[in-house]
């Protein structure tokens, strides 16, 4: 991984030093060709009377994907925060948990920008620095809650199958400062985001979200583009699928020899985890790979403009999911929220209640009649 990162700093640094020693196109007066980079971009042609007319079905539900994600994922994630930070005592579980909740959480939050961006027909009017930093914080949470996925996985293996070594260095200090390494890491991948992406106004004064790799040096571009793909491919989907199916494997075996547990419920929580991740990541990173191929092939133009949006949308919704799966399925959460619920709702009836009596006294004392004493009149 350092090796990868080195290289990758050695491109960017070449990169900067171009920008200043020759004289960059216009981005306004760039052709569809002049692009070499189709992430989360979407080129309307001529014929186009609007962005919005050229929404293909595939863009219509990858922002019924957003949505959901959006829908869910906040609040179902700001619970978890609410009770693993704010209610709960700080161990090593709660921290894993809150720290994923935590990045899926900012995950979700800024979705919508990028439902505003396909809904107007890949146009995005909200500025080049902000382009930048929504793609940057997109890439850091969606990296850093795949690596708390994976750590997850980890811990629960050590603490079941080794309790020994768990007992020694399954410490609430280890896991902040695994966590931090987790938040570094995760910022070390999406970095390059503030550097190479880009907006640029095309036709029908279209301004898209891209990444810029042009330094009119298509090798280095290539270079740039391959090393970012293979670099997120690696860390952010080969190692924590491979990581979770073994951990979760020999935990199933471990647990059944043991007969610790007696129910399917383990294996089918593992089950859907595992499957979930798979079925959410697996599209974009194919389309990534996919995405490579471009440079030579310009008939994958379109199937990029409708998969990449698509298998996005599949990866969002990912964040949604795992309060569900990992947290909300959990008998010990379930009981903390139904009474946390139950005392909010009898707190509430209570003051109904209560401001109720207290009104029916004033109207009764209103509207009772006057008695004058004799001795008044």
């Amino acid at each position: 991984m350092c090796t990868c990162v080195a290289l990758l700093m050695c491109v960017i640094l070449s990169n900067w030093v171009n920008y200043f020693l020759e004289e960059r196109k216009p981005l306004c007066n760039m052709t569809y060709e002049d692009y070499e980079n189709y992430s989360y971009f979407y080129y309307p042609s001529e014929e186009d009377e609007s962005p919005q007319s050229s929404l293909s079905i595939a863009h219509i539900i990858s922002l019924f994907f957003y949505s959901v994600a959006f829908l869910l994922g906040v609040p179902g994630n700001a619970i978890v925060i609410w009770f693993m930070g704010f209610k709960w005592d700080k161990s090593v579980s709660t921290l894993w948990f809150l720290n994923l909740a935590i990045a899926d959480f900012i995950f979700v939050l800024f979705l919508p920008l990028y439902i505003t961006y396909v809904a107007m027909g890949f146009h995005w009017p909200f500025g080049k620095w902000l382009c930048k930093m929504n793609s940057f914080i997109a890439l850091l949470n969606m990296f850093a809650s795949v690596f708390f996925l994976t750590f997850i996985s980890l811990d629960r293996y050590i603490r079941l199958v080794h309790p020994v070594f768990s007992y020694k260095y399954r410490t609430v200090k280890n896991t902040l400062l695994l966590s931090g390494v987790i938040w570094m890491s995760a910022a070390i991948i999406g970095g390059p985001a503030l550097y190479f992406r880009d907006t640029a106004t095309g036709l029908n004064n279209v301004t898209v979200c891209f990444n810029n790799f042009h330094v009119y040096d298509r090798e280095l571009i290539l270079l740039t583009h391959h090393i970012l793909i293979w670099v997120r491919l690696a860390f952010g989907y080969l190692f924590p699928l491979v990581t979770m199916v073994i951990c979760y494997s020999l935990l199933i075996v471990k647990v059944k020899r043991r007969t610790v547990l007696t129910s399917s419920r383990l294996f089918w929580t593992i089950t859907a985890v595992i499957v979930a991740f798979f079925v959410c990541w697996t599209p974009y990173h194919i389309f990534s790979i996919v995405e490579l191929n471009a440079h030579h092939d310009e008939n994958l133009h379109d199937l990029l403009q409708d998969g990449i949006p698509l298998s996005t949308g599949l990866g969002f919704i990912n964040s949604c999911l795992n309060p569900i799966l990992y947290v909300l399925i959990s008998k010990k959460f379930q009981s903390q929220v139904k009474s946390t619920v139950s005392e909010v709702l009898k707190l509430a009836l209570w003051e109904v209640s209560r401001s109720g009596t207290v009104s029916e006294q004033l109207w009764s004392s209103d509207s009772a009649p006057v008695h004058y004493s004799e001795t008044a009149q």
